[in-house]
């Protein structure tokens, strides 16, 4: 029974050394491996792996050309995972290593997914913690799958399943969406992350809004039905006031007077009909990635065939 560990690194040099010797006292008695992949680190990232790799024959490291996100760079973990199981997690020890036995446990009890949410950290930043509930509020009910708040993309998934996520074609990959849309028997471990090790967090607002927006729009459609349906009432309320206007002008003698209403209207409109062409923008730019079928990500070197 052969364990892989996928972890991607971007910039993470002071953390490669202790989290492997982390897992290593963990998985100790586990036959596993682990596959380190430098997305485009800017740091000494990639000379660390190649040293750790050197002392370590079942320490492996991947170097991506340049950086293409951490889903991208999971997704290049996963390709050339050999495990029975593959787990997923982060290079800041944010993620205890010390799950991974239940992970496993669990996986041999017979659950394909054994995936992990944190519990609510109130010293995380709030503008980021509201940013989160946020956007799994809006996945949740918006599209047809259902993830944890505050889910992570900390998991063990069996080979099976990692066979599905090799061959997956998507250009804009969300991992978590599509282990919860795959269904499968799956389990759930609640824990407290842990204070990141060294270094600063890499996942900036922007990102992490970026994030959010593609997995809704990776999720679903009916940002698309939404978009139809707001048109048509809006239309049918605008079609209402034109008969109340054209009968205020012929059978009464009343003047329709309100600049200042008329504006707000136009601007409003105006401004919703914009956000709904950026919501259909962002399906027609996912479309035309899509269409270039260019690949999730360019390997620079490795030493795994």
């Amino acid at each position: 029974m052969l364990i892989s560990i996928v972890i991607p690194a971007y910039n993470e040099e002071s953390n490669i050394i202790a989290l492997y010797d982390k897992i290593d006292t963990v998985l100790i008695g586990y036959e596993y491996e682990v596959i380190f992949i430098d997305d485009g680190s800017t740091d000494n990232t990639l000379d660390v792996l190649k040293a750790l790799c050197r002392q370590h024959s079942n320490c492996h490291y991947i170097s991506l050309s340049r950086n293409f996100g951490h889903q991208n760079a999971l997704k290049a973990g996963i390709d050339y995972a050999k495990g029975d199981a593959v787990a997923m997690m982060d290079a800041d020890l944010q993620h205890p290593p010390e799950l991974l036995i239940m992970m496993i446990e669990k996986w041999q009890e017979g659950y394909d997914i054994v995936y992990t949410q944190k519990k609510e950290d109130k010293s995380r930043n709030f503008l980021k913690r509201e940013i989160s509930n946020i956007v799994y509020s809006l996945i949740n009910k918006i599209s047809d799958i259902k993830i944890e708040p505050n889910a992570s993309d900390y998991r063990l998934v069996d080979s099976a399943i990692a066979k599905i996520i090799k061959n997956n074609t998507e250009s804009n990959l969300f991992i978590r969406g599509i282990t919860s849309w795959l269904g499968f028997k799956q389990y759930k471990i609640v824990y407290n992350p842990s204070k990141r090790f060294s270094g600063t967090p890499k996942y900036t607002f922007g990102k992490l809004a970026a994030l959010g927006l593609n997995g809704i729009t990776s999720s679903s459609v009916r940002p698309l039905r939404f978009s139809a349906i707001c048109g048509a009432v809006i239309s049918f309320l605008a079609f209402l006031y034109a008969l109340y206007a054209i009968y205020i002008k012929l059978f009464t003698n009343e003047e329709i007077v309100g600049w200042a209403s008329v504006l707000v209207s136009v601007l409003f409109i105006g401004g919703l009909q914009l956000i709904m062409l950026g919501i259909i923008g962002e399906y027609i730019g996912k479309v035309f990635i899509q269409s270039k079928q260019r690949p999730n990500y360019i390997i620079s070197e490795s030493e795994l065939d």
